[in-house]
């Protein structure tokens, strides 16, 4: 990609998981997250509430990504669920959840925090780079199998990752789902392989006024 503003913030990193390390062996199913020692940092009041709300939470970790690097304090996961929920931003359903649903994502996002989140249901590839150099993040929507940059899925989207930098080869995200030493922070995504990833939509998050003074 030609034109581009080499751009890597140094943005805090959150799994969707409490510990980053355990999430390859959850993810893979060699042990469940109830066994994850640390599901009380999540906010939740039990093993069985913290594991059905860290498979569906990818956006909550990037949101806290963000508030801390925006100079936010950052909520237990569950606590910002609930409010997000509240807001509009989940919708439970039978026994799943419909979600992160953007608008009222967006708009509880920029009430509660004061952030700037724009909502790009069409987002091309190509403007992220300079959305980056000017100081935001972007979550995007992408398949979940990111974490294998030579796998083939067969649809995009699915899963939110962080958009933190750019260079002229490469998109760098931070993946909440991202197994650790290889595919959690700092992952750099040849744009070429992208595509088959990227669903082409997203929010665009940015520090409020009060903060940019």
């Amino acid at each position: 990609m030609g034109n581009v503003i080499a751009t890597v913030h140094s943005v805090p990193y959150y799994a969707q998981w409490v510990s980053p390390h355990l999430v390859e062996d959850i993810v893979t199913g060699q042990i469940s997250a109830r066994a994850d020692p640390n599901w009380p940092d999540y906010g939740a009041i039990s093993p069985e509430e913290y594991e059905w709300w860290s498979w569906r939470l990818c956006g909550m970790a990037c949101l806290r990504m963000a508030l801390e690097h925006f100079g936010h304090s950052v909520p237990p996961a569950m606590e910002l669920a609930t409010d997000c929920m509240a807001a509009g931003g989940y919708v439970k359903q039978d026994d799943g959840l419909r979600g992160l649903i953007y608008a009222p994502f967006a708009s509880w996002v920029e009430d509660r925090f004061g952030l700037v989140a724009k909502v790009r249901p069409q987002l091309m590839a190509s403007e992220i780079p300079s959305i980056l150099a000017s100081g935001q993040l972007v979550m995007l929507s992408v398949n979940p199998s990111i974490r294998h940059l030579n796998s083939a899925p067969s649809h995009t989207g699915g899963h939110l990752v962080l958009g933190i930098g750019a260079t002229a080869d490469h998109l760098v995200i931070h993946n909440p789902s991202g197994f650790a030493a290889t595919s959690q922070q700092y992952v750099r995504v040849p744009w070429d392989k992208l595509e088959k990833f990227y669903a082409g939509r997203g929010v665009i998050l940015g520090a409020g006024e009060s903060l940019k003074r």
